[in-house]
């Protein structure tokens, strides 16, 4: 899920209006193939990352160039990422905060669960993937008095094309799961009863993630319209500061930034992960020093980066132009020359 909640109405309603609910979930479901082609890679060579199959299949120094490719755009967007943090925590409930604490703040808590492992890395996600849920049915419940009747119609108005070109903007969110998918393939069991249970949770995780994403959609164009959904690139935080319960309970904005905070750790230190396992797996570079680098690497990013709009702007272009074509292309070649080697039965 990480933090698609927060843009995914703007960039959906600016391209399919009122209709950009439907594209949700169809856009989502693009991971489900590529993660079973990663998985039926990951059961004929069993313990390796990625990287590491690429080097089998395509030779060292094919690898190297992917990989040097995969380092430099997981770093760049984990960078932005991380600058993400100081510019909503800064334009929204702490403007007096100097940016770069929390800069520093998310930087120190990526770096404690990085050095602290993969379990603990997953624990934490346990634990706080519930509140990112309860967070958003919360703002979404309790915006559901200020739903506009007759925002949605007409369904279809414009067609199916729109609906599949919205999808688009979707696809980029789960590319960022897929190329860390890539990454963590050797901490995944190898057993058969495992192996169906994975393909299992690819289904699950696609499907639910798609579907609490349209109902984030689907109530900002109801309580907003279509027009002003597509000039709200947060327009969860706005319905948060809309939200009263009683007239004693409001601000519900604050709470809703606390989870976001959690969430956004979480797609940082993935990224963060990647990065060290493809160093690791290309240059043997790892231990204290190899985290400290990415550290710095992250904070140069996040310093030297746009602020506002222009950050957003930013993001979209890495995930347009970057992370979507170059994990949709390397995967779909690795896959398909793996699948031709063994018709041909070379070893």
């Amino acid at each position: 899920m990480g933090t698609t909640f927060l843009p995914i109405a703007s960039l959906t309603t600016g391209v399919a209006e009122r209709d950009g609910w439907m594209s949700v979930l169809p856009g989502f479901a693009l991971g489900i193939p590529y993660g079973l082609m990663i998985l039926s890679l990951y059961k004929k060579y069993p313990q390796k990352n990625l990287l590491q199959i690429t080097e089998i299949l395509l030779g060292k120094w094919v690898c190297k160039i992917i990989g040097v490719l995969y380092i430099l755009i997981m770093s760049y967007f984990g960078g932005l990422l991380l600058g993400q943090i100081g510019d909503i925590y800064e334009s929204s409930i702490m403007p007096r905060t100097p940016i770069e604490m929390f800069y520093l703040g998310g930087l120190l808590l990526v770096l404690y669960l990085a050095r602290s492992g993969i379990e603990v890395f997953t624990r934490f996600t346990e634990v706080v993937f519930p509140l990112v849920v309860i967070a958003l049915v919360l703002n979404i419940g309790l915006s559901i008095p200020r739903i506009e009747q007759g925002e949605l119609m007409p369904i279809l108005g414009q067609g199916i094309v729109p609906i599949i070109l919205a999808g688009f903007k979707v696809t980029p969110f789960v590319m960022e799961y897929i190329l860390f998918f890539a990454g963590i393939l050797p901490f995944l069991p190898t057993d058969k009863q495992e192996f169906s249970r994975l393909k299992k949770g690819i289904w699950l995780a696609v499907f639910l993630v798609g579907f609490v994403n349209t109902l984030v959609v689907l109530m900002q164009i109801v309580i907003f319209g279509p027009s002003e959904t597509v000039n709200l690139v947060y327009g969860l935080l706005v319905l948060g500061k809309m939200v009263e319960v009683s007239r004693t309970i409001s601000g519900v904005e604050s709470l809703f930034l606390g989870a976001w905070f959690g969430a956004l750790v979480i797609k940082i230190c993935a990224f963060f992960f990647v990065v060290l396992w493809s160093l690791e797996s290309l240059f043997r570079l790892k231990g204290t020093k190899s985290h400290l680098v990415v550290g710095m690497i992250f904070m140069g990013v996040a310093l030297n980066n746009k602020r506002g709009p222009g950050l957003i702007v930013e993001i979209g272009l890495v995930d347009d132009y970057l992370i979507f074509p170059f994990a949709s292309l390397w995967i779909l070649t690795i896959w398909t020359f793996s699948h031709w080697k063994k018709k041909a039965g070379v070893s």
